[in-house]
């Protein structure tokens, strides 16, 4: 991994592969390595940026609050550092999607396509975001080991976890190593997200929207919803799979991505 300066600390960053440039971000609390399914079979033909978002990974460390405004600037600030002028497809699951909003929002000239998985635009509602702040508080305390349990049960759908017990627990390896520091930042962050439907009507770049099919999280009635009020949105669901679809199932995610970027006009926009 490279390691890009950015004025206050470092990103960490895979920097791979010729071509249009895809941007891939992770989901909360995990780091680049979620999308190593991706990166074989994708390098070949596009050029992969895979960070580690401020504070996780190999990053710089971060706390207090992580906002999705200053993950998004982060993500700019790192382009820029790399050399890419050319817009991206920004690809963000979960928390990388509540980023994506405020990329599309801040950054909107480095932005050529979309994609959005297992991801919502609505924001915490006040009991959801009380219950955010008290387990960053409790993380403070306790370790990262008090949500490691109780995520994988909801990220992962319950054939994922019975038939790819491996990669269910490397993820909770990944949230494990995660700083409590960073886990509290990114509640408190995540806690405070503005509400992104108003501004679905508005983006009107190529997007892909994807969702597991169990996915508890962000279901895919909500995810419908989504792609239904952006004006050049593409709905796919992807069976038997959960809020980590990407990880969950790799080869049926690369080809529904690879097939949507072969289709999409703005290519080489």
């Amino acid at each position: 991994m490279r390691r890009v300066e950015m004025g206050d600390g470092q990103l960490a960053v895979v920097d791979e592969g010729v071509g249009p440039p895809l941007l891939f971000v992770h989901g909360f609390p995990l780091n680049h390595s979620m999308w190593n399914g991706q990166r074989d079979r994708l390098s070949s033909r596009y050029r992969l940026l895979i960070p580690d978002l401020r504070g996780f990974g190999g990053s710089s460390a971060v706390e207090g609050i992580a906002s999705m405004e200053g993950f998004a600037d982060d993500l700019a600030r790192m382009l820029d550092a790399l050399g890419v002028t050319e817009p991206v497809t920004f690809v963000g699951l979960s928390m990388g999607g509540y980023i994506a909003w405020q990329f599309w929002r801040r950054h909107a000239d480095r932005l050529g396509r979309l994609v959005l998985c297992d991801t919502r635009a609505l924001p915490d509602s006040e009991e959801v975001a009380r219950g955010r702040i008290m387990t960053a508080e409790r993380v403070l305390v306790q370790g990262a080991g008090i949500i490691a349990d109780p995520m994988l049960e909801r990220l992962f759908a319950p054939g994922t976890r019975t038939d790819a017990a491996a990669c269910v627990e490397a993820t909770r390896q990944v949230i494990m190593s995660t700083s409590p520091l960073s886990i509290a930042a990114a509640l408190r962050g995540m806690a405070q997200r503005v509400d992104a439907t108003a501004w679905l009507p508005a983006i009107d770049v190529p997007t892909l929207v994807v969702c597991g099919e169990h996915d508890a999280i962000s279901p895919p009635a909500e995810m419908r919803s989504i792609a239904a009020a952006m004006p050049r949105a593409t709905y796919v669901q992807m069976e038997g799979v959960g809020h980590m679809a990407p990880l969950e199932a790799p080869s049926v995610f690369n080809e529904r991505l690879e097939r949507w970027l072969e289709n999409s006009s703005d290519l080489d926009r």
